[in-house]
């Protein structure tokens, strides 16, 4: 009686520490190699500790492949919950947690002061300028008006030229878009 105690105390615990955390919270989307733990309340025998794979998937006991690349941690509990309570259990307690995070990195190349790859924060999106600012922002000799942004997108290249003085002098916050993981920034040189 007293282990079951204890264990539903540490499965509220875990649960509200896991929710407190920023890089838990509802806005981070799932990404290939997070490495997830999943445990179902009284089922021991489920607790299962895995990496997404590069296609997004997972496998889990009883449900087998499941597709979890973009989704919420809570839609994950929530899925995982409803497919077993769909041929398994009365009632799932499903706890995600993700030990592991994707590593959510931006190039900048070209005339910034540290050209490098940069991490970008889990907890929020990372603007155009905030990548610059990373890298040490623009050199002197740069070219800011032809900066570029490569990305791949549903398999194609995508280049997108962004003019940064309409945002820096003109305040067009608009027209700082949101860097996406694996993004390279490049910042040409003037030749003026």
């Amino acid at each position: 009686m007293k282990t079951n105690v204890f264990a539903r105390i540490f499965f509220v615990l875990m649960f509200l520490s896991s929710s407190l955390l920023p890089a838990q919270s509802s806005e981070y989307k799932i990404q290939a190699t997070d490495v997830l733990k999943i445990t179902v309340h009284e089922h021991h025998d489920l607790a299962t500790q895995t990496r997404v794979t590069a296609d997004g998937n997972i496998t889990f006991p009883l449900i087998g492949q499941l597709y979890v690349k973009g989704l919420t941690v809570q839609e994950l509990e929530n899925n995982i919950k409803e497919l077993l309570e769909k041929d398994y259990l009365v009632s799932a307690q499903v706890l995600v947690f993700i030990e592991e995070y994707h590593p959510r990195q931006v190039s900048v190349l070209g005339e910034v002061k540290n050209p490098g790859k940069y991490n970008m924060p889990d907890e929020k999106e990372t603007t155009l300028l905030e990548a610059i600012a990373m890298a040490g922002g623009f050199t002197k000799d740069a070219s800011v008006n032809s900066t570029r942004v490569m990305r791949i997108e549903n398999g194609e290249k995508k280049t997108i030229v962004i003019p940064v003085k309409d945002i820096t002098q003109k305040g067009q916050k608009e027209k700082d878009i949101v860097i996406h993981p694996g993004d390279v920034i490049f910042v040409p040189e003037s030749f003026f």
